[in-house]
């Protein structure tokens, strides 16, 4: 464990991200490509060991700073996809937020500072989606061991009843064999051929719910994250995005310690 004010060695590409400089994936491919010094000399091996505060760090000569933390939250449209470039020009996240001048002006250090998805939302999947360049804080947020509740709104192409409902927290057997289940689920509104149903999950495993509805035979018509935690989407507008406020950081905070 380490002691408090103790300098520990970590990766070199985890010590780029975790100066919010880009994704420890990508600071990987920069090292690789021979494009990353260390004390002015060239590294190629993301895992050579540096401090944790080492400041030789630079990336095309140029050195690498800590970045002042960021955190947005954005109504992610459904059809937007959560990568950084698609080869195919559809429409992402970041494309979304780069037509923003909120977002280039959000930090003086930066035009365009790099942030990342919290977790993922699929092509299809819409609502709540946090992006952040504090990459500990977002593995924190998404990691299904920390059982921060997430809350979905999901339209199905049945009118579900009780039965149904009570099976989504009692254990799905998806196709795979894993079992997968919602912490909490309820109906809050049905038509005469789809209804509405809330479902909370506390583990977030990769497309839980879709999985959960394809091992039903259940065709999932729309899915919206409505929630993470205390912070709720409210009313921002689908495909904008906004920078959270202190407090609803300090209140994610305050959720994160109270589950671990």
């Amino acid at each position: 464990m380490k002691k408090k004010g103790q300098v520990r060695n970590i990766g070199l590409a985890r010590a780029i991200s975790k100066f919010g400089y880009c994704s420890r994936s990508r600071a990987a491919e920069l090292i690789r490509a021979g494009r990353v010094s260390l004390n002015g000399k060239i590294r190629r091996d993301p895992e050579t060991p540096v401090l944790e505060k080492q400041n030789g760090i630079a990336v095309d000569g140029k050195l690498v700073e800590p970045q002042d933390k960021i955190y947005f939250m954005m109504n992610k449209p459904r059809g937007a996809l959560t990568t950084a470039a698609d080869e195919q020009d559809r429409q992402t996240v970041y494309g979304i937020m780069n037509d923003s001048s909120t977002y280039r002006t959000t930090t003086k250090r930066l035009l365009q500072p790099w942030v990342a998805p919290v977790g993922r939302l699929d092509k299809a999947s819409e609502g709540l989606l946090l992006l952040t360049n504090d990459s500990e804080w977002g593995a924190r947020i998404a990691a299904p061991e920390t059982h921060l509740d997430k809350t979905y709104h999901v339209q199905l192409g049945i009118v579900a009843d009780e039965e149904f409902v009570q099976r989504l927290v009692g254990g799905v057997k998806a196709k795979d064999g894993e079992t997968l289940r919602a912490r909490q689920a309820r109906r809050l509104r049905a038509g005469q051929k789809n209804c509405w149903l809330e479902l909370v999950l506390d583990e977030g495993k990769n497309r839980h719910i879709r999985r959960m509805m394809e091992a039903m035979r259940v065709e999932v018509l729309r899915l919206v994250r409505v929630a993470i935690g205390p912070l709720q989407l409210g009313d921002l507008a689908k495909g904008k995005h906004r920078a959270l406020t202190s407090d609803e950081k300090r209140m994610l905070d305050r959720a994160l310690r109270g589950i671990l």
